[in-house]
């Protein structure tokens, strides 16, 4: 079963001034991977980053200093205006969501929020000081509808559904500050439905999906619609606001 997307029209950010830079992090999975074509038919510089560096950039979410690392060859050429960040975890070998309380084990709930949740706000927290004062510019994370509280009904899944909020509350968080120094920068949370990727294949049973192009083209479009007024927010594939 398909999901509905948007209107045909491609996604431009036309609002956004060229010549500009864009990160995209998690480039190498399906939706980074999207993200970055989307963008650079747009006429972004787009830098592809990876944990393995294979799309030109290396960046590990787990480790800062590949980040700040990274971030410095924003320092001179066109201007860092929008940053996408990609990258998770929900299972990996062993690593698998928890069914139970029982399931929780300290070790793989630390890995989850490293990459869910404390990785993506070190990489904002490196290309922000780094992005224009003046003028529309985008840090957008991928979040997930399961990290809403409001919404959980089913239980179960401690880690990432924890990593998710939390990474909703640190957005949030970084769009009050941000809006002190840089007023037309958005801050948002995005989710981006059911994706026909690695990440959501053993899971996603009978529910409606997207392709990353597809996934990638929404969440864009998502982007464009938004003002600084909806930075801090959460917003779903189709632009709906998610209830923390």
């Amino acid at each position: 079963m398909k999901a509905e997307t948007l209107a045909d029209d491609p996604p431009t950010l036309a609002d956004i001034a060229r010549p500009a830079r864009a990160l995209v992090v998690g480039a190498s999975g399906g939706i980074g991977c999207a993200f970055s074509d989307h963008l650079s038919a747009a006429g972004f510089d787009v830098h592809r980053a990876s944990r393995d560096g294979a799309g030109g950039v290396r960046i590990d979410v787990t480790d800062e200093a590949s980040i700040a690392a990274a971030c410095e060859a924003f320092r001179d050429g066109p201007a860092l205006r929008v940053v996408i960040v990609a990258s998770g975890v929900l299972h990996d070998g062993a690593l698998q969501p928890e069914k139970s309380l029982r399931d929780l084990d300290p070790a793989a709930m630390a890995r989850v929020f490293a990459v869910n949740s404390i990785g993506p706000i070190l990489v904002a927290k490196h290309a922000l000081r780094l992005m224009p004062r003046h003028g529309r510019s985008v840090i957008a994370l991928l979040s997930a509808r399961i990290g809403s509280i409001s919404d959980n009904r089913l239980g179960g899944w401690y880690s990432y559904r924890a990593s998710k909020a939390a990474l909703n509350q640190l957005v949030r968080t970084l769009a009050i500050e941000a809006a002190r120094t840089h007023p037309e920068l958005i801050v948002v949370a995005l989710h981006p439905g059911t994706v026909e990727t690695r990440l959501s294949t053993p899971f996603r049973g009978s529910r409606a999906t997207v392709s990353p192009d597809e996934a990638a083209a929404n969440l864009l479009r998502v982007i464009q619609g938004l003002t600084p007024a909806d930075s801090g927010g959460f917003f779903a594939w189709d632009g709906s606001p998610i209830a923390f």
